[in-house]
């Protein structure tokens, strides 16, 4: 009887198991999840949330935003042929097989992180768009920190191990959204079954898509040192959740638990009207996450009256560097002067004043430049600078016109007052970074 005891439990815990229980979920330490209504930015369920995982191919989220990026703005389209180097070539599977001196289309470049999760076409992506791959590792991470990512740092664009490329699932949940809000246009590429690329054809890693009813994406990764992540989205009965496993044992045993938690919780999601979880600052400027989402404590800036005029600009150098290092084609016009003058002469953001009181908060401003690449480069390096004074506030970038020509200011937000602003200001300008602070 003891012997058929042990029989009947083992079998009772590998149900749990095959189940994706919470059996599973409590006693795996990489374990980390998170279900947020992606109507409302309610959180359903988390679980160590906020704890750093390692996101292993989730990484290609963020590379694909940035693409959706780039194709929104122009700068690209899905038929710009992507040049494949040595050294996008020779990372390790998966990958399309791609050839030193062969060329892709931006939209093979898509299907092939979506369903392959090529490693090959993410770093040619990754070196096309950023001139290279640190660079657009940089241009990642300053546009985490945008989303309000405050966790998450990439180094690569593919995914692959490094000890420094950390997430958390609430900050995967976050660029979910992101993805869905900012670029509804192109979010429909992840939902694709499969891609036929060289007369091979790849199946979507996403074991879901068409099992689960309302499962229209997103993302799969692994890496011994990860485990198994899915990121999934969920539209169903006029509910709508994005959904986050990460540190699963095995593909089988994260999507068991993926299906659990979306047959527990989108019951409970809300029916009602859609609400854009993304805030856009006026002048159409794309910042962090509203108030409305658990955990974000990004103040959003907004217009105040002119009072008068300042004179800001980037150091030259720097900026030079970060544009020459930006790869993109068929960018919008810039103005004819050197950046530096441009800065100087078309930014009309006032001074904060000189009176107390911190109300809304205070921000500060290192340089106005004439692409959103170059802005995002420019906070990069800027935070690289000075990490300890810029630790707790969000890179930003907003726009705004002048003589017909869109400028981005590359700007912190979040200083709780007029000497923590002032005083990552001076640690700024002892390290040749321009800079001054703004009261929200």
């Amino acid at each position: 009887m003891l012997l058929s005891g042990k029989i009947i439990a083992t079998l009772f815990l590998s149900i749990l198991l095959m189940g994706g229980g919470i059996v599973q979920a409590s006693a795996n330490s990489k374990y980390a999840g998170l279900v947020m209504d992606a109507k409302t930015g309610k959180v359903l369920y988390e679980s160590s949330a906020d704890a750093r995982r390692y996101p292993a191919s989730l990484t290609k989220m963020m590379t694909l935003y940035l693409v959706f990026d780039a194709l929104s703005a122009g700068r690209i389209s899905t038929s710009t042929r992507i040049p494949v180097s040595r050294n996008a070539a020779a990372e390790p599977p998966t990958n399309l097989a791609l050839k030193p001196g062969q060329s892709i289309t931006v939209e093979q470049a898509i299907y092939g992180l979506v369903t392959r999760s090529a490693n090959d076409a993410a770093t040619a992506i990754a070196e096309f768009l950023g001139g290279s791959e640190a660079r657009f590792a940089e241009m990642m991470t300053a546009k985490a920190r945008q989303l309000g990512m405050s966790r998450t740092t990439f180094k690569n664009a593919h995914g692959l191990p490094n000890s420094q490329q950390v997430s958390t699932a609430r900050d995967m949940a976050r660029l979910g959204i992101a993805l869905r809000e900012h670029h509804a246009r192109y979010y429909k590429y992840f939902s694709t079954r499969s891609f036929t690329y060289n007369k091979r054809r790849y199946g979507n890693h996403n074991n879901l898509l068409g099992r689960i009813q309302g499962v229209d994406g997103i993302k799969t990764g692994y890496t011994r040192a990860s485990g198994f992540n899915l990121v999934s989205s969920v539209e169903a009965n006029g509910r709508s959740i994005v959904a986050v496993v990460m540190g699963g044992r095995t593909s089988r045993s994260r999507d068991a638990q993926m299906a659990k938690l979306i047959k527990e919780y989108m019951g409970g999601a809300s029916t009602g009207r859609d609400r854009m979880l993304i805030a856009k600052a006026p002048g159409g400027a794309r910042t962090a996450f509203a108030s409305m989402i658990p955990g974000s404590r990004v103040p959003l800036p907004t217009d105040r009256p002119e009072v008068e005029t300042l004179t800001a600009y980037a150091p030259e150098e720097p900026v030079r560097a970060v544009a020459a290092a930006v790869n993109v084609p068929a960018a919008a016009p810039r103005p004819q002067e050197p950046v530096r003058q441009a800065a100087a002469a078309v930014d009309p953001m006032p001074t904060a004043s000189t009176g107390g009181g911190a109300v809304g908060g205070w921000v500060i401003q290192v340089a106005s430049m004439p692409s959103e690449d170059e802005a995002l480069l420019f906070l990069a390096e800027t935070e690289k600078k000075a990490p300890t004074v810029l630790a707790s506030v969000v890179p930003i970038t907003e726009t705004f016109e002048k003589g017909g020509v869109t400028y981005h200011r590359a700007r912190f937000v979040g200083f709780d007052s007029k000497s923590a602003a002032w005083g990552a200001c001076a640690t700024l300008k002892k390290k040749s970074v321009s800079c001054y602070a703004v009261q929200q």
